[in-house]
Order: structure tokens, then C-alpha cells, then sequence
């Protein structure tokens, strides 16, 4: 199974030195998408829903006051095999332009993450989980309502 790392080491090498804020939303979207076109998860670690949308701890934790990032030393970029880079490219297309705080609204807009911040006030710290089978259910829903323009 490939890592958080491997993804991340992949859209850095796709897309140059990026916000550690873009980068996290950026690895959603392909764990997200992956969940929908193959059925099973880009990577194991899990995102939590921050106030400042979908963050991976386990990636945070090694980016942790930096405001860009250019390579993880712990990522292998041939772990990962073409299907996944195929995807992680469709997502790069659609999603690699926009700003961090576009991608971040987005997912403030979205089911995964508002369901993992139940009960809590726009800002305040959190936690939760947003667990693969809410992603999967909702960007799986999207694909059939043909609500975005994402084909792998």
C-alpha cells in the first residue's frame, strides 16, 4: 500500500514547491476520487475535519510550521503504479489550479466534511474523522449525477 508521502512526493514532483494548505487538499482529492474510481483508498492514513478543511495529521506532523513544501524525504514516488498516477493527474487537472482557499471552501461545501464537523461552530478545533466510506459514498454520488467533470 502506498503512503500519504508517496502521493504528496508525487504532486510535488507534478506540481513544483505548493502551500502545505493546497497540498493537503490536493492529497484529499485523490484519496477521495480514488475511493470512487478504484473502489479503495489512494493511501491508509486518515483525514481529520479542521476548521480549515481536511487535513492528514500524519503528514501535518511533518510539515508542521512550514508554509511551503517542495519533497518529503520519506516519500517514494515509484511506489506508486500508473493507475494511481493517472488519477492523481485527473485530479491535478481539475483541482491543481485553484487556490488553497477555493479547494478549502469547497470542502466546507461538501458532505464528508461537514458530517465529520457536526456539532461544531465555523473555527473551532476539531478532530473528527472523515471516514473513507463518507467519502466514498459522496464523491461516488457526484459521479453518477455527473455533478463534475472528473472521469479517470
Amino acid at each position: 500500500m502506498t503512503t500519504v508521502f508517496d502521493v504528496a512526493n508525487y504532486i510535488l514532483e507534478k506540481k513544483g514547491s505548493v502551500t502545505t494548505w493546497k497540498l493537503q487538499k490536493l492529497l484529499y482529492y485523490s484519496q477521495a476520487w480514488s475511493l470512487v474510481w478504484d473502489e479503495k483508498p489512494l493511501f491508509e492514513e486518515e483525514f481529520e475535519a479542521w476548521a480549515n478543511g481536511p487535513v492528514c495529521r500524519d503528514l501535518y506532523d511533518h510539515h508542521r510550521r512550514k508554509f511551503e513544501v517542495s519533497h518529503f524525504p520519506k516519500g517514494d514516488v515509484d511506489a506508486l503504479s500508473d493507475d494511481q498516477k493517472e488519477n492523481i493527474d485527473i485530479v491535478l487537472e481539475v483541482y491543481g489550479h485553484k487556490e488553497p482557499q477555493w479547494l478549502s471552501d469547497l470542502t466546507h461545501l461538501e458532505d464528508p466534511w461537514k458530517e465529520a464537523r457536526h456539532g461544531l461552530h465555523p473555527g473551532e478545533r476539531g478532530n473528527s474523522v472523515i471516514t473513507k466510506e463518507s467519502m466514498a459514498l459522496y464523491y461516488g454520488g457526484l459521479l453518477e449525477e455527473h455533478t463534475l467533470p472528473i472521469e479517470p
